[in-house]
C-alpha cells in the first residue's frame, strides 16, 4: 500500500509498520510529529507559496526556492530553459521538494525548550520534462494562478517565444510525509514555577502594502484577483 492510500483510522501499530516499509529517506524520524493523512499534506502544499527543490547537479546537491503548483498528484515547477534545474535535469531524475508553514514561535521558560509551531511537508518523487502542449499549458495556468488565483485570464497570452524559453518540470509524487507541531511550550516540570514568561506567539501571512507599477495608467482598475487576495 502506498502512503497515498493510508487509512486515517489505522492503528498505531499499522502506522509503525507502514513507516518501517518506507525507504529510509522517506521516513519521519519523530513519529509523534507525523501527520499520516495525505490530504492534510497536500493541503499544506497548496497553501505554501514557496517550495525548496533539491536535486543533484554535476555530482553536487543543490536546493533552489521555486514557485510550485499541484494538479492532482503531480507537482509542477518552471523556469527559463537555461536555468540549472531545467537545463541540467535529466528526464526521470529523483528530486526532493519541501515546504513549511510557520504558525507560531513557542516561547518556553528555558532556551532549550523554545520551539516553533509549524506544518512541513517533504515530497520525494521523480521529475520529468513536460513536452506535451496541453500539459504544459495546464501547468503554466496553475503556476500563474498560484500567485494570484484567476490571474491567467486577466493578462495577455504567452507568446510563442516566451513558451519556447520556458521549461516546465513535472514531479510525480512517490512518497509524501508531513510533520506538525502545535500547542504550548513543554517545559521541565520544575521550571513551571519560575517567574519567566512562556507562551506562543502566533504568526500569519498577510498583505501589507499594494504598490502599483510606476508606469501603470491611472485609469486601470485593480483586477479581481488582487481584490480577492486583499480580502482573504
Amino acid at each position: 500500500m502506498s502512503d497515498i492510500e493510508i487509512d486515517q483510522a489505522a492503528t498505531p501499530a499499522a502506522r509503525r509498520s507502514r513507516r518501517a516499509s518506507l525507504p529510509r529517506h522517506a521516513r519521519v524520524r519523530v513519529g509523534k510529529r507525523e501527520v499520516a493523512d495525505p490530504a492534510a499534506a497536500f493541503e499544506v502544499l497548496d497553501l505554501a507559496r514557496i517550495a525548496h527543490v533539491g536535486f543533484v547537479d554535476e555530482g553536487r546537491p543543490m536546493v533552489i526556492p521555486m514557485l510550485h503548483a499541484r494538479i492532482k498528484r503531480t507537482l509542477y515547477i518552471h523556469g527559463a530553459k537555461a536555468t540549472r534545474i531545467v537545463k541540467g535535469m535529466q528526464d526521470r531524475a529523483p528530486v526532493c521538494l519541501t515546504v513549511t508553514l510557520l504558525d507560531g514561535i513557542v516561547v518556553a521558560r528555558s532556551a532549550f525548550h523554545h520551539s516553533m509551531n509549524y506544518r512541513s511537508v517533504v515530497v520525494h518523487g521523480t521529475a520529468r520534462h513536460v513536452v506535451n502542449d496541453w500539459e504544459r499549458k495546464a501547468a503554466l495556468v496553475a503556476l500563474t494562478d498560484r500567485l494570484l488565483p484567476g490571474r491567467w485570464d486577466e493578462v495577455r497570452p504567452m507568446t510563442d517565444k516566451e513558451l519556447a524559453a520556458t521549461g516546465v518540470l513535472a514531479i510525480e509524487v512517490e512518497h509524501i510525509t508531513m510533520k506538525r507541531r502545535e500547542g504550548p511550550p513543554i517545559d521541565d516540570e520544575e521550571d513551571y514555577a519560575l517567574p519567566v514568561w512562556a507562551g506562543v506567539v502566533e504568526l500569519a501571512e498577510t498583505v501589507t502594502t499594494v504598490t502599483p507599477d510606476g508606469r501603470l495608467a491611472p485609469d486601470v482598475p485593480r483586477p479581481r484577483s488582487l481584490r480577492d487576495l486583499e480580502e482573504t
